[in-house]
């Protein structure tokens, strides 16, 4: 299993066949295997899809507060994500767990029971499923479901506690959710050190054959903020995190980031008054929402990346979106590969899409909030791009040289709210070079003009619309362009 390659190796693409929606991105962008099958919506129904399966591995602490602040913003996203897992560990300033910790995790928790009626009525949710196990995005969980779910992972910092003798119930709980029959992948968003998913990786290592452990990792999206997995200052070698970028590259889809992580920290620190007035005190979960410390919410990258808004597929990394942006290439250790945004351009176009999406990302936090303390509030729009409704990424192959006219006028807003329009290129999510010239890009009807030259080649079209209701909410839709001749 080991590899020492610096090939672009296609996890997501070996797990494709379990899924109903695939397409393979050309080799220049990232040979990936675009996933559809947990956020795409079929015409045919009513049903919303379901919604990303997700673990979160934290070292929260009351010195280090940005992961209660984290935690209290991922409580009230709980309808568009599915929250298998909220496991105490350990990290960069914490190398073994203290007990009382794990409480913070439990005072998220409370608050946001408190604030589950108002929350709830932002979707009309009157009662809780009988079977939680796989929900469908707007669902509300319940307080018990996500106590039930709320555990210890690994005790002691570091990749020399992982092996015999170190299962815990976080890592266990690994294992049991990537065993359940769910085509969905399940992301493990580390917030903290990753040793409690390292073990259950060897865990399973050690009891199966290895079709079996491949199919396993195969199973398994992890999203890391930094390397946590040591003493800061100390090297990568002490980090289960550099064991399992060397050994199993091939098969286990690794983000590194060291980008979006501590442009929301600085960020939000910038604009600490804007958590003061619209997130603090804010109903219960605002209540336990801390001052920073030392930066604010440094973690919230691992799970916008996998919010479904309509904007990006979170298996594609360099497709872009709220928790930043990442290609595959050698990881800041300098020895081992993996989807990171330490240098480079893949730094830049990180900084770029935080900027242009901070505002969003906040002002639907803050609108949120609004709901847990009130029970009313603004909500996102809804974005049909001819006559497609729901958050499927759509894909269009046209002629090069030709135009191509994009209707998003029959989106709506829940709220009645007047919409505004922008269409823009992301253009480091295709592999066409120079510019694409969009007409009336601030129009609910937009022509492209595909380039001459541009067959073969691919650009990805955003339609961000805006509502003007308090906050100004922001949904999305991405067109994926793939010219022929």
């Amino acid at each position: 299993m080991k590899t020492s390659t610096n090939q672009k190796p296609n996890p997501a693409a070996k797990a494709a066949e379990r899924y109903r929606w695939v397409r393979s991105m050309p080799k220049a962008v990232t040979t990936f295997a675009v996933l559809f099958a947990f956020f795409a919506i079929a015409k045919t129904s009513d049903a919303a899809p379901p919604k990303p399966r997700m673990v979160v591995l934290t070292d929260v602490s009351t010195w280090e507060t940005d992961d209660s602040e984290s935690l209290v913003r991922l409580m009230v996203h709980a309808d568009m994500l599915e929250i298998e897992g909220l496991v105490f560990s350990t990290g960069w300033s914490l190398d073994k767990t203290r007990d009382d910790f794990i409480g913070l995790i439990h005072d998220a928790v409370n608050a946001y029971e408190k604030d589950l009626p108002n929350l709830q009525k932002r979707s009309s949710q009157t009662q809780h499923q009988k079977d939680e196990t796989r929900q469908e995005i707007g669902y509300w969980p319940s307080p018990k479901y996500l106590r039930d779910r709320t555990m210890l992972g690994s005790k002691k910092r570091g990749a020399e506690h992982v092996g015999e003798g170190n299962d815990s119930p976080g890592s266990k709980l690994i294992i049991e959710l990537a065993d359940e029959d769910d085509d969905r992948p399940v992301w493990i968003t580390v917030w903290g050190g990753g040793n409690t998913l390292a073990q259950a990786v060897w865990r399973v290592q050690q009891d199966r054959s290895e079709e079996e452990f491949k199919k396993f990792l195969n199973k398994l999206r992890v999203y890391t903020i930094t390397d946590q997995d040591r003493e800061q200052r100390t090297p990568y070698s002490d980090s289960s995190h550099q064991w399992l970028r060397k050994e199993f590259a091939d098969d286990l889809f690794f983000i590194w980031d060291e980008c979006a992580w501590k442009l929301q920290n600085g960020t939000g620190k910038k604009n600490w008054p804007e958590y003061a007035k619209h997130i603090q005190n804010h109903g219960n979960l605002g209540k336990v929402y801390p001052k920073y410390k030392y930066g604010v919410e440094g973690d919230t990258p691992a799970f916008l990346h996998l919010m479904p808004v309509g904007l990006n597929d979170p298996n594609v990394p360099n497709q872009g979106g709220w928790g930043g942006y990442s290609t595959w290439g050698k990881g800041e250790d300098g020895t081992t590969f993996c989807y990171t945004n330490h240098d480079g351009d893949a730094k830049a176009t990180c900084t770029s899409l935080h900027r242009h999406f901070y505002p969003a990302t906040f002002n639907n936090f803050a609108a949120r909030m609004d709901w847990a303390n009130d029970g009313t509030g603004n909500r996102n729009p809804n974005v049909t791009i001819d006559d497609s409704e729901g958050i499927e990424i759509l894909t269009r192959n046209p002629k090069q040289g030709s135009t191509v006219t994009l209707d998003a006028s029959g989106s709506s807003d829940p709220d009645d709210d007047k919409l505004t329009f922008h269409w823009w290129v992301l253009s480091a999510a295709g592999t066409l070079p120079g510019d694409v010239k969009i007409t009336n890009g601030d129009k609910s009807v937009a022509s492209i003009e595909v380039p001459h030259g541009s067959a073969g080649k691919t650009f990805h079209v955003i339609c961000e619309v805006t509502d003007d209701g308090d906050h100004h909410l922001s949904s999305y839709r991405r067109i994926i362009f793939e010219p022929t001749e």
